[in-house]
């Protein structure tokens, strides 16, 4: 079975911060921002709530997706959180 790659946003408790980045693991990856098991930015801005993923074909794909998406404003990251997620809520339940 060929593996999955996603793309995701996450954000904190307040919806203030942004964080981008790219997995073939998801569910953990999540997991382990929400445990804070790295250090970084998302551990310092306590970035654990999932609010906007997207499946990718591959990891190429997955990376130029995620520097896209890093390139791109605030205000796009919003706008495409709030075509699929307009309550932002965590999605990581869903998982």
């Amino acid at each position: 079975m060929p593996k999955q790659y996603y793309v995701y946003i996450m954000t904190n408790k307040n919806n203030t911060v942004l964080y981008t980045g790219m997995t073939n693991d998801l569910k953990k990856r999540v997991y382990q921002h929400q445990g804070k098991m790295t250090d970084g930015f998302t551990k310092k801005y306590h970035v654990s709530k999932l609010v906007y993923y997207q499946v990718a074909q591959n990891a190429f794909a997955a990376i130029s997706r995620e520097k896209q998406i890093k390139g791109g404003s605030r205000a796009k990251k919003i706008e495409m959180i709030n075509s699929l997620n307009p309550d932002w809520n965590d999605l990581a339940d869903t998982l």
